[in-house]
C-alpha cells in the first residue's frame, strides 16, 4: 500500500511537470494525488465498490484543491488535474480496449460502463463540491 501511494506521488509530479506547473507548486501537487489515492485504498479495503471508492477521493481531491488554491493564490486547476490523475480509470479503458480487440463484446461492455461510471464520478464529485458553496451563500440585494 504504501509502494502504490508512493507511486501515486511521483506519477502526479511526473504529471505536472508535463502540465508545466510551477516548480513550487511540484511537491504540493504530488501530495495531493497521493493522499487521494490513499483515499480511494482505503475504500477500497473497507469494501465500498470501486465507484465509490473513487467518489469519495474525488470529493478530497476537489476540495483540498479549493482550499489550497485559496491558500497559495494559484488557480484551482493547478492542484485539481494533477491530483485527479490517480483516480482517473486507465486500466479499465485500457481492459475494454483488450477485449473488444480480442472480440469479448461482453466483457468490453463490462469494462465500458465501469469506465464511464468513474468517469462520471470524477466529473460529478467536482460538480458538487464547486457548486454547494455557491447554492449557501446569502442572497445579495441587487439595487
Amino acid at each position: 500500500m504504501i509502494l502504490s501511494i508512493l507511486s501515486a506521488f511521483i506519477s502526479t509530479i511526473g504529471f505536472s511537470i508535463l502540465f508545466h506547473v510551477q516548480k513550487k507548486h511540484l511537491l504540493t501537487c504530488g501530495v495531493v494525488g497521493a493522499i487521494g489515492w490513499s483515499i480511494y485504498l482505503l475504500g477500497e479495503s473497507k469494501g465500498f465498490s470501486t465507484v465509490l471508492s473513487t467518489f469519495l477521493a474525488s470529493l478530497l481531491v476537489t476540495e483540498l484543491s479549493y482550499m489550497l488554491a485559496k491558500r497559495l493564490k494559484t488557480p484551482i486547476t493547478v492542484f485539481l488535474i494533477a491530483g485527479i490523475i490517480p483516480l482517473v480509470p486507465g486500466l479499465a479503458l485500457y481492459r475494454t480496449m483488450y477485449s473488444l480487440l480480442i472480440s469479448d463484446y461482453t466483457i468490453a461492455l463490462e469494462y465500458a460502463i465501469l469506465t464511464f461510471e468513474i468517469a462520471g464520478v470524477i466529473a460529478s464529485a467536482i460538480v458538487i463540491i464547486s457548486v454547494f458553496p455557491l447554492i449557501w451563500r446569502k442572497p445579495t440585494l441587487k439595487r
